[in-house]
């Protein structure tokens, strides 16, 4: 059988999005205001009333096109060029932010600063032992 002329599976694409997702069909049920078991049917479906498949959606946070044209394919092409491209842009903790500082110059300014606090209290302190003579 040709894979070109089957016909898409809506209910096991939400069930992949909500497994990708790391949700439970019960959240997801919880979000939409129904029962698992009502997730659970619909996920074995071939078709979703479009309604329902629009609050599906907007709990998975997807659009409907999303779940309608989901491939297994897809989602390796996306997380391969997602990875591909965020790796040249930093890491997960500051991805997509440059550094308009230089943090070695900070490093120094900080440096300088507790020097000069130090120079400070030796002066105080020489200033309160010359008192005492």
């Amino acid at each position: 059988m040709s894979t070109l002329n089957r016909p898409r599976n809506i209910g096991r694409n939400i069930s992949r999005i909500r497994e990708l997702r790391g949700m439970k069909q019960g959240a997801l049920a919880d979000a939409i205001g129904t029962s698992q078991q009502t997730i659970s049917s619909i996920e074995t479906s071939e078709t979703v009333d479009f309604d329902k498949l629009v609050e599906i959606a907007k709990a998975l946070g997807v659009t409907v096109e999303a779940i309608e044209n989901f491939t297994e394919e897809s989602v390796f092409n996306f997380f391969n060029n997602f990875y591909d491209n965020s790796s040249s842009q930093g890491n997960s903790f500051n991805q997509g932010m440059n550094a308009t500082f230089n943090p070695l110059d900070k490093v120094i300014e900080l440096y300088e600063r507790l020097v000069q606090a130090e120079k400070e209290k030796v002066e105080y302190l020489e200033k309160l032992l010359n008192k005492e003579k």
